[in-house]
């Protein structure tokens, strides 16, 4: 399906795998394919990228709703996660979701103590830990987070929160710059290749995040810090950075310019509008998710040609801007 009638996706009738691996529109792809050209023929300098670099920041920052000096960049979730994990005690108690995506939870858990509670009871329990953190779109079944109910608890009881959208940033409008902490991968919904993360600081937890992984790209300066002594990070959240995975940023840079043309509203409605037709169809409560879960076989789910995943037992699928109703149909045939 063409989203809009201007973009071409090469995508065959009935991926659904989006939330594994996303698939880029035309002009994303043209722009890696052009670097690898450049790459091949010895075009390219290390600083030649920086422009890459600066528009995916630029661009998440604007997706996010905060200013790009509050973002950093990195390669995965859980090595930005770590930098947060970073600054806290060993006695420190974090707080997350039953079922999270490890990404999220396992940094936390090799240095701090973490209590699981059902997604719907978090905000419930907020009261009594140091650190909440949490994904907005559950990885497994689609499931979103309440974030007016956590911000509330978070503020009253005075405790930091780290949200990654990763399953979220692409279909779902983001209001979370309230957040101590934004964690977000481009490979799923946002078109890019893996390798590209950010992480967005709020200026208030600033002071509670650590350079885990400190290197010459966090620097002031990073041309003039690629060697020697004294340390010299840059006084914004920069100092997180990791070196850049180069060609992971060009595809987000020009991922990123292909969302500023879009409603992200009107790209929710056709996303969890397709994921509620089906769900409704096959006797089950729609969610307003763009991912679904379902307890099907798997191999009669490959057999339509439908290429979903198995999470938790079920059968995930999810909907993106390249789906239409073809896809749900294929789903339900499936079913039987």
């Amino acid at each position: 399906m063409i989203f809009g009638g201007s973009t071409d996706f090469a995508v065959p009738a009935g991926y659904l795998n989006t939330p594994s691996i996303g698939i880029p529109p035309t002009p994303v792809g043209e722009a890696v394919e052009a670097a690898v050209r450049r790459w091949r023929t010895g075009q390219d300098t290390p600083s030649g990228f920086d422009e890459a670099v600066s528009r995916s920041r630029s661009g998440f920052a604007r997706l996010a709703g905060v200013p790009a000096e509050r973002v950093a960049i990195g390669a995965s979730v859980s090595q930005l996660a770590a930098n947060v994990a970073a600054g806290l005690s060993p006695e420190a108690r974090v707080l997350v979701a039953e079922g999270e995506f490890t990404s999220v939870t396992f940094p936390f858990a090799q240095r701090a103590n973490v209590t699981e509670v059902p997604l719907a009871k978090l905000s419930d329990h907020v009261e009594g830990h140091d650190l909440v953190a949490v994904s907005l779109v559950q990885s497994a079944d689609g499931a979103i987070l309440d974030t007016a109910a956590l911000r509330a608890a978070a503020e009253a009881a005075d405790v930091p929160v780290m949200i990654d959208v990763t399953q979220a940033a692409g279909w779902l409008p983001l209001d979370v710059a309230w957040a101590d902490w934004i964690v977000c991968a481009g490979y799923k919904w946002l078109f890019s290749p893996r390798g590209c993360a950010w992480l967005a600081v709020h200026p208030r937890a600033r002071e509670r995040t650590r350079p885990a992984a400190a290197n010459w790209y966090a620097g002031d300066d990073p041309w003039s810090s690629v060697y020697g002594m004294p340390l010299r990070l840059a006084g914004n959240a920069r100092a997180f950075d990791l070196s850049p995975v180069w060609l992971s940023h060009v595809g987000a840079a020009e991922a990123f310019d292909y969302f500023a043309s879009l409603d992200l509203a009107a790209v929710r409605e056709h996303n969890a509008g397709l994921a509620d037709s089906l769900l409704t169809a096959a006797g089950l409560e729609p969610r307003g998710s763009a991912i679904a879960a379902l307890d099907a076989d798997p191999a009669r789910i490959a057999e339509a040609g439908v290429v979903a995943s198995v999470r938790n037992g079920r059968v995930r699928v999810g909907f993106h801007l390249y789906n239409g109703p073809d896809d749900v149909e294929r789903v339900l045939g499936a079913l039987g």
